[in-house]
């Protein structure tokens, strides 16, 4: 376990009473996206437990160039914490215990929280948990972690997207950070800079007519966002343009946003002719409604950083979308 990560942890409980009382009121403690404690004894996680925790929960995050996981997990002693609370985001408590069972808590001590309590008599009742259960605790850690961007990003400076409501009938949370690049009656491109980098965000539409049915397969997609980066996604050399990695097929789920079925697409994207590329995240939203489906992406250039967190951040502003009248 890392020391220095303890001794943090140990350090936000001072202001919890002697009782372990603590009110949901008091906020959780501030940190980066994506960052679990978990509390289990070193014998459990330096076994079997750990290493199948470790394997479900920190499997590699879909889409990067470079191999991070999902979630960050961070191991804290039970034994050591014991009459204390904790004001971590994230919380799984694993212990050895005559019940078995699993829940999920929200804001068991502060807020917001997400706790997840796994316990057994046996090892193996342990590991059957964790297995039977791993999607579901990435999937409400993820929406938790979302939803926490996404209010801190109403008591943020927005930018400005009158132009995006005007022309496209949407609208999202987007810091005033991001800077337009580009805004036209089929294109609309924010960008904000970053050290040695920049994160995008573009949205684009066509109309329903143009597909034979909601299912828009992967290989469509990469065309029709080849397409888009070839008309308006250029580099500094001439001729040089965006496009979608072909070393790499993208990975393809369905899911909702901003109340309708939309298709999300994850890959890599690199500059024709240039050693430039990086992750992209592209959601098509069936907008029966309307007669047409909107493709909202968010792609970053970022070479010397990890890009995880880049990518969360982008997935978190296009989840906040919603549709607007024009």
């Amino acid at each position: 376990m890392n020391k220095a990560l303890f001794f943090g942890f140990l350090i936000s409980l001072f202001g919890v009473s002697c009782t372990g009382k603590q009110s949901k009121n008091v906020a959780a403690t501030v940190t980066k996206p994506n960052q679990v404690s978990v509390l289990i004894d070193d014998q459990l996680w330096n076994g079997e437990v750990g290493d199948t925790l470790r394997n479900k929960l920190a499997t590699p995050f879909l889409g990067l160039p470079q191999e991070e996981p999902v979630l960050t997990l961070n191991q804290y002693p039970v034994k050591l914490l014991e009459g204390f609370t904790s004001n971590s985001r994230n919380i799984i408590i694993i212990k050895r215990e005559p019940k078995s069972q699993f829940r999920i808590e929200e804001n068991e001590y502060v807020n917001p929280q997400m706790v997840v309590h796994i316990s057994g008599r046996t090892v193996q009742e342990l590991l059957d948990s964790i297995q039977k259960n791993d999607s579901l605790i990435i999937q409400r850690i993820k929406a938790s972690e979302v939803r926490v961007y996404q209010q801190a990003l109403k008591n943020d400076t927005l930018q400005n997207l009158t132009p995006l409501q005007e022309r496209f009938g949407l609208t999202m949370d987007v810091p005033a950070r991001y800077k337009m690049v580009m805004s036209g009656k089929r294109f609309f491109w924010l960008k904000k800079e970053i050290t040695s980098g920049n994160l995008s965000l573009i949205v684009y539409q066509l109309p329903l007519s143009k597909f034979k049915s909601s299912k828009i397969s992967t290989r469509r997609i990469i065309k029709i966002r080849d397409s888009i980066g070839r008309i308006y996604i250029h580099g500094a050399v001439p001729r040089t343009y965006m496009m979608t990695e072909k070393a790499f097929t993208p990975y393809q789920f369905e899911t909702e946003v901003a109340g309708v079925k939309a298709i999300e697409t994850r890959g890599s994207w690199e500059l024709s002719r240039e050693f430039m590329g990086g992750p992209f995240l592209n959601y098509a939203l069936i907008d029966t409604a309307n007669n047409r489906v909107v493709f909202i992406e968010g792609f970053c250039y970022a070479p010397s950083k990890k890009k995880r967190d880049l990518m969360f951040e982008l997935e978190a502003i296009i989840r906040s979308t919603r549709f607007v009248k024009k």
